[in-house]
């Protein structure tokens, strides 16, 4: 998308995102910044926005364009993210990139007891991918929670921030719970370790979406 904006504007940019996904995770919102020359009037960005949409691939879709202050920062102003992990329970050919088909019997209340003991911590460091570079690993987590539908369940979480590859061993080492191969007991301890080794990171990224991003003025 970065190269599409320098062409329409005919000038370098640099594309900031509000959060860095791994390559086949999906995104129902997410947000981007970069610095122009000049402002644009309403009538060039509805022009600009139309154009964009023209050419980008069509598994990406550009809904508007705003001003924004010029210190605004579209990763570090973010207040919350929400994402949502979808788990295929039976063979779904038209969820194939949209979920992860895992057909195995799972212990629901455990699962939804692992999410519940997700809220008492504040450290995560066992669930984020080696080698990457923050300064904390500490994440604010105000929801965590499974939910059971007819042919798939889906995990949701929201937090302030999340690591690299945080959703996706959270989904993947609570899935053990319900399998029965760890203990709630030994969840904790995996929490408590802060060690990336004890996690298990074994889901693909098809199934994980983005599903919004929130801002102080989204609050007000």
């Amino acid at each position: 998308m970065e190269k599409a904006i320098a062409v329409l504007l005919k000038e370098p940019v640099l594309l900031t995102g509000s959060s860095r996904t791994d390559a086949g995770v999906h995104a129902v919102q997410n947000f981007f910044h970069f610095d122009i020359k000049e402002a644009r009037s309403d009538l060039l960005k509805v022009k600009l926005v139309y154009n964009l949409n023209a050419i980008l691939p069509p598994d990406i879709a550009v809904k508007g364009l705003r001003e924004v202050a010029a210190d605004a920062h579209c990763r570090f102003d973010a207040t919350s993210r929400e994402y949502q992990y979808y788990i295929s329970r039976y063979k779904n050919p038209f969820l194939k990139d949209r979920s992860f088909y895992f057909p195995y019997k799972l212990d629901r209340d455990k699962m939804q007891q692992a999410a519940v003991i997700l809220l008492e911590y504040k450290d995560f460091t066992s669930f984020s991918k080696r080698h990457t570079q923050v300064r904390s690993f500490i994440c604010n987590i105000e929801k965590s929670e499974w939910s059971w539908k007819e042919g798939y369940c889906v995990y949701y979480v929201k937090g302030n921030r999340f690591l690299r590859g945080m959703v996706r061993a959270l989904t993947a080492t609570m899935l053990k719970v319900g399998r029965n191969r760890i203990s709630l007991d030994q969840f904790r301890e995996i929490i408590e370790a802060k060690d990336c080794t004890k996690a298990s990171f074994a889901v693909p990224p098809e199934g994980l979406f983005l599903m919004s991003v929130k801002y102080p003025s989204d609050e007000s």
